[in-house]
Parts: C-alpha cells; sequence; structure tokens
C-alpha cells in the first residue's frame, strides 16, 4: 500500500500574459459581436449600423495584431478614408469632430457644388456651438 503525501511546494504561479492574452481575445470576441450587430441594423432606416460596425472595427483594430497590420495596410492604400478611424483609436478620441467631418464629406459627395442646403444651417450650428462654448 502507498501513501500519497500532498506536495509542499506551492502551485506554479500562472503565466504573466496569460490574463493580457485572454482579456485581449474577449475584447476581440466582443468587437466582432458588435459588427455584427451593425450589420444586423444595417438594412434598417437611417445610418444606425454604419457607426455601430465603426465601433466594432475600433475595437477589434486595439486588440489585434493581424487586423493592425490590414489596417496599416488599408492606410497606405487610401489615407483619406482611414484617417476618421485613426483618430478615432486614439486614446481620447475626438468623437464629435469626426462625426461633423464625415457629415461634411458625405455632403460634399451627395450635393451638387452650387446647391448646398445644409450650407445655411451648419453656419447657424457652428455660431451656435461657438457661442455656448464661451
Amino acid at each position: 500500500m502507498t501513501l500519497v503525501l500532498p506536495s509542499l511546494r506551492p502551485p506554479p504561479p500562472p503565466r504573466p500574459g496569460l490574463a493580457r492574452r485572454l482579456r485581449r481575445l474577449a475584447l476581440m470576441a466582443v468587437g466582432f459581436v458588435v459588427i455584427l450587430l451593425g450589420v444586423l441594423i444595417a438594412p434598417l432606416p437611417g445610418p444606425g449600423g454604419v457607426p455601430v460596425i465603426a465601433l466594432g472595427l475600433v475595437i477589434v483594430l486595439r486588440n489585434s495584431w493581424w487586423a493592425k497590420r490590414q489596417f496599416i495596410r488599408a492606410q497606405r492604400a487610401r489615407p483619406k478614408w482611414v484617417y476618421p478611424f485613426r483618430r478615432l483609436m486614439r486614446k481620447k478620441p475626438e468623437i464629435a469632430p469626426v462625426f461633423w467631418q464625415q457629415t461634411l464629406r458625405a455632403e460634399k459627395m451627395v450635393l451638387r457644388r452650387r446647391r448646398r442646403p445644409l450650407a445655411r444651417f451648419r453656419r447657424r450650428l457652428r455660431r451656435a456651438w461657438r457661442a455656448f462654448r464661451q
């Protein structure tokens, strides 16, 4: 008959990078779920799916090396398209200015140069914003 005694040695400590990897994988999974949610919302009226997809992409880009490499490749190919995402990925993202810039860009693409009905509204909104900040 053999007697098994418990080991007096403490269990080995967990690997230092394991928690970080698990957190990164969990955040990537959350990012992919958000992207999927944005794709499902996209057919509904309004621009609801686009900001949700952008948010999911930002979450995935912050946590995946492969996605970052693909992002850099896309940035070299089309810098004007990728720049808003770069601004959103900063430590303190500028959400309102990015949204405003993309709205102006979309207006410029959709409306002709002679007829810009939102220009007057934009000027009034800008004046109101400046008055509010002061």
